[in-house]
């Protein structure tokens, strides 16, 4: 008797499915369970949408579509790109954020010195560094994460993404 090997399917904006959870104990609504990629088609881009919370740090779903915003953080961040290809172009700031927690927006044109930039395809991890600005550049949809600590820019949309 043979036995079909397990095939690996990835997931992308343009092809998800979402799963589900079976409950022991409890009601449904007391677990949150959501799809990236469904949290990423409903929002606009760059919208940072809370997708986990562990004690202020959060892991943000982000709709990369265009051009975002120069953000900045006093700390570090990543991003990893989940479906797509990103570029993320990085400015070493004249004057850093050096206080407050999470992502912020460093302005339309932040000053600063030019430090490079990387290009993120599926599965690519980037450091987003204390004290410099970054924006992301995808020129067709994509989903990234972001790992950050909770802040000003991060949306919370449990009613919406959480399995009811």
């Amino acid at each position: 008797m043979s036995t079909a090997a397990p095939q690996t399917i990835f997931g992308s904006l343009d092809r998800y499915q979402k799963g589900g959870i079976e409950i022991i104990q409890g009601q449904a609504s007391h677990y949150a369970f959501s799809n990236v990629f469904e949290v990423a088609e409903k929002s606009s881009p760059y919208e940072k949408v809370i997708v986990g919370l562990n004690l202020g740090y959060v892991i943000e779903v982000l709709r990369a579509e265009g051009q975002s915003p120069w953000f900045t953080c006093a700390h570090d961040e990543f991003a990893i790109s989940m479906d797509g290809e990103v570029r993320v172009d990085f400015l070493e700031l004249d004057r850093p954020l050096d206080e407050g927690e999470g992502t912020r927006l460093a302005g339309e044109l932040p000053q600063g010195k030019p430090m490079g930039y990387v290009l993120l395809g599926r599965g690519h991890q980037c450091l987003l560094p204390a004290g410099c600005a970054y924006r992301f550049d995808a020129s067709r949809p994509g989903v990234l994460l972001q790992q950050t600590i909770q802040g000003p820019l991060s949306v919370e949309k449990w009613a919406d993404i959480c399995l009811k």
